[in-house]
């Protein structure tokens, strides 16, 4: 049985029976009374009726929440389209109107990177905003580009081959423009965690199932 504070019966300090029974009781009684707010009732609705002028505000807010949801009906996507949380790293695909699936991923770190010599900076952030699948890609080969060398500190190839990476994107890529992907990973354990230089990975399962889910043209929308 635990005790609040300064209640614990001590061994070599017996406690009369009868103090230590109505301890416990005031204990418990100030217990409940923290659990109910201190016993104060919580206030109810206010019962005094609108007044005409109130009523006639009420009714212009409600026209202008009906309206307001009109217009997001008539924004919200059709059919098949991608939703990336880059916040809780959660890749949502909608088909048609309703989420189908929701997969963890991992998005960009946020890192930068510099290259005194060159005097080049990257960021390696993944981009918000609208953007569309431009291409589909089965066994994607990655080209390593510079910084993918310069961060672990290995020189820049001069020969294409020395660039090709063909494990790295797993069974699927789909292209966003710019350099951006969502593909495969080869580290599984990562996924949740904001790691990438700025594409998008996903394990084998969800990877599939986005991918065959998807055509060019399907909308994307980062935040």
């Amino acid at each position: 049985m635990t005790f609040p504070a300064g209640l614990h019966p001590d061994p070599a300090h017996p406690t009369p029976r009868g103090t230590l029974a109505a301890s416990l009781a005031a204990a418990a009684m100030v217990m409940a009374l923290m659990m109910t707010g201190c016993g104060e009732p919580e206030p109810g609705p206010d019962p005094t009726p609108l007044t005409a002028e109130e009523q006639r505000e009420l009714r212009k807010l409600g026209d202008r929440a009906r309206a307001i949801e009109a217009k997001i009906r008539k924004l919200r996507p059709r059919g098949t389209y991608i939703i990336i949380d880059t916040g809780r790293n959660r890749l949502t695909l909608v088909q048609p109107d309703r989420p189908v699936l929701e997969a963890v991923c991992s998005t960009g770190s946020g890192r930068a990177l510099e290259d005194p010599e060159r005097k080049r900076r990257w960021v390696f952030d993944t981009p918000r905003g609208e953007f569309f699948i431009r291409a589909k890609h089965p066994r994607p080969v990655w080209i390593k580009p510079d910084w993918a060398f310069l961060e672990v500190g290995e020189p820049i190839p001069g020969k294409m081959a020395e660039r090709l990476a063909p494990m790295e994107l797993g069974d699927y890529a789909m292209d966003l423009g710019d350099g951006y992907l969502i593909h495969g990973t080869l580290y599984p354990r990562a996924l949740g965690l904001s790691v990438t230089h700025g594409c998008v990975r996903l394990g084998d399962d969800d990877l599939d199932a986005v991918y065959h889910a998807v055509r060019i043209g399907t909308p994307v929308y980062i935040y």
